[in-house]
């Protein structure tokens, strides 16, 4: 099966110019951690609830702070032409848990995510990626050895 059978087509894309105060919102909205960041037809980068928590608000930037700031460019995608066993083996050595989706253009067509792969007949590959995606952290310290 092709990831464009299982990926999600229907892709809130948000610009580098908005406010990460805009895009924490949109995230709400969709219930999401996740936006691709698009300016000119193209992705430029993406921003997560993670980059906006950590480049953000602990910097103690302002939630006016442009999407450009503080989103990730070192974009990793993968085609829609791909087969679904690829975007599992690709998912986990990326250890990422959501893919933008782009066709041959380098245009964006969706996202694909450990979700999307779960519901594929093969739930077998879900685990795979999973193991591949979920590595110990480091210390917590909520742990009982930083007490």
């Amino acid at each position: 099966m092709k990831i464009k059978d299982i990926m999600t087509s229907d892709v809130c894309v948000i610009d580098p110019e908005d406010s990460i105060g805009d895009a924490a919102r949109h995230m709400a909205e969709l219930d999401v951690g996740l936006l691709p960041v698009g300016e000119n037809d193209r992705l430029v980068g993406m921003i997560s609830d993670r980059d906006i928590a950590l480049r953000a608000v602990a910097a103690g930037k302002s939630a006016e702070t442009k999407v450009r700031e503080v989103m990730t460019r070192d974009v990793k995608y993968l085609y829609d032409d791909r087969e679904v066993e690829e975007a599992a083996e690709n998912m986990a050595q990326q250890q990422l848990r959501r893919m933008p989706v782009l066709d041959r253009g380098k245009r964006l067509v969706g996202i694909v995510s450990l979700a999307d792969i779960a519901m594929d007949r093969d739930v077998g590959l879900s685990g795979a990626a999973l193991r591949g995606i979920s590595q110990p952290g480091g210390a917590h310290c909520q742990s009982e050895s930083a007490a």
